[in-house]
């Protein structure tokens, strides 16, 4: 593995780099609050459209759909610079990320008319209906039903966990068409118009955010779904989830690392403060201590991002994606609990959010914040699960 980068990558950085500086949104408009994952106000559908026309909005998909033909090491580059500068491609990432992708792949020529561009152009958002009372982790355990009646699927079941739900205009639900089957084969994919009648989404008030409410509990009652709006094959619902997923999950560690990153600064920024003792926090050789093997796991999980990017850029599946997701959420949860723990009660007068919270924001909120990182995309114990099975090839009893 070479961490080294040609003078051709060096040369896409700097342009990338030029062109954001240039054309980024302000840091008082990046920190305007929102109200779910799929709310997208005026400034943030323009800044997606932006950069979606000069290229930078996929750089990875072929020019005729809007990218730049960027190789793996040139997208890797792109989202650790995006990353870098805390700059969102868009406020709806299901949409961008795992919809966009699913339709370029397996939609008809029809489908990517009517959804392609507008999605990519920010036009209309997204939800995803996955994770359902019963099956959470598990996907393939779903059994909300669709049932073919002529050129119609009824749909009756429930989903849970659906971010942005109450302000999506589209979802992409996995449901069952098949029970007669093994549960992995099954499984269809619907696009399904969130203002059809028979669906009632209600969602979860949330802590940490009073205005922000994303979780949703999705009811469908005898909702009619036309055939043509069927992605991909029928019963083949399953192979789309793993495949559309794959090089957003390579990409995935980009955001561990970083997001460790900046909470290790802000804790070394934190000892320059006194602690209960009234000496410096940065004098207490426990607080140096902890923020040296802090340091230690910042530096091992970006190689091991690296190594596992090498990997996939050789074809092989690495499950290194499993022990990022994994070390990196739970380092987060570390050091953030421990700049609580050395705030105390300072730690709760601030309700800032946004670019700035690593600064400005309340190490509690932060704090309580990072749990999302550990069960989204398969819990912590999910992901010990994967590692002793396929790394270090236990039973699975």
């Amino acid at each position: 593995m070479k961490l080294e980068t040609s003078k051709i990558e060096e040369a896409f950085r700097a342009e990338l780099a030029a062109w954001l500086d240039a054309n980024s949104p302000e840091r008082s408009v990046l920190s305007q609050p929102r109200r779910s994952s799929a709310d997208l106000p005026d400034w943030a559908r323009s800044w997606q459209r932006t950069l979606f026309d000069a290229g930078w909005l996929v750089p990875g998909w072929p020019a005729e759909l809007g990218g730049r033909d960027a190789d793996a090491t040139e997208q890797m580059i792109y989202f650790e610079e995006m990353k870098r500068r805390m700059i969102p491609r868009t406020l709806n990432p299901q949409g961008l990320g795992i919809v966009a992708p699913s339709i370029r792949d397996y939609g008809t020529q029809e489908q990517k008319e009517k959804w392609l561009l507008p999605t990519l152009r920010a036009e209309i958002g997204w939800c995803l209906g996955m994770s359902e009372p019963g099956a959470g982790s598990d996907l393939a355990g779903l059994s909300t039903r669709a049932v073919l009646d002529g050129d119609q699927f009824i749909v009756n079941g429930q989903k849970v966990w659906t971010s942005g739900a109450h302000h999506a205009d589209w979802c992409l639900c996995f449901v069952r068409t098949d029970p007669d089957v093994p549960k992995h084969k099954g499984i269809s994919a619907l696009v399904i118009d969130m203002k059809s009648p028979g669906i009632e989404a209600r969602p979860f008030a949330e802590l940490t955010e009073p205005d922000y409410t994303d979780f949703n509990e999705v009811f469908f009652t005898d909702v009619s779904v036309p055939k043509s709006h069927l992605l991909g094959d029928l019963n083949q619902g399953w192979a789309l989830t793993q495949v559309s997923l794959g090089h957003e999950r390579a990409m995935l560690w980009i955001d561990y690392a970083y997001d460790v990153m900046r909470a290790l600064d802000a804790l070394i920024e934190l000892g320059n403060q006194p602690g209960a003792d009234g000496r410096l926090l940065r004098d207490n050789q426990v607080f140096r201590n902890r923020v040296a093997g802090f340091h230690v796991d910042s530096e091992a999980l970006t190689l091991m991002g690296y190594r596992g990017f090498s990997k996939f850029m050789r074809g092989s599946a690495a499950p290194e994606h499993s022990l990022l997701k994994l070390y990196g959420s739970e380092t987060l949860q570390e050091i953030l609990a421990y700049g609580s723990e050395c705030k105390g009660v300072e730690s709760l007068d601030s309700e800032v959010m946004g670019p700035q919270m690593w600064r400005e924001g309340s190490w509690t909120t932060s704090y309580f914040r990072s749990f999302g990182g550990t069960i989204p995309g398969g819990t912590s114990d999910i992901q010990r699960n994967i590692i002793a099975e396929r790394v270090l090839g236990l039973p699975r009893k």
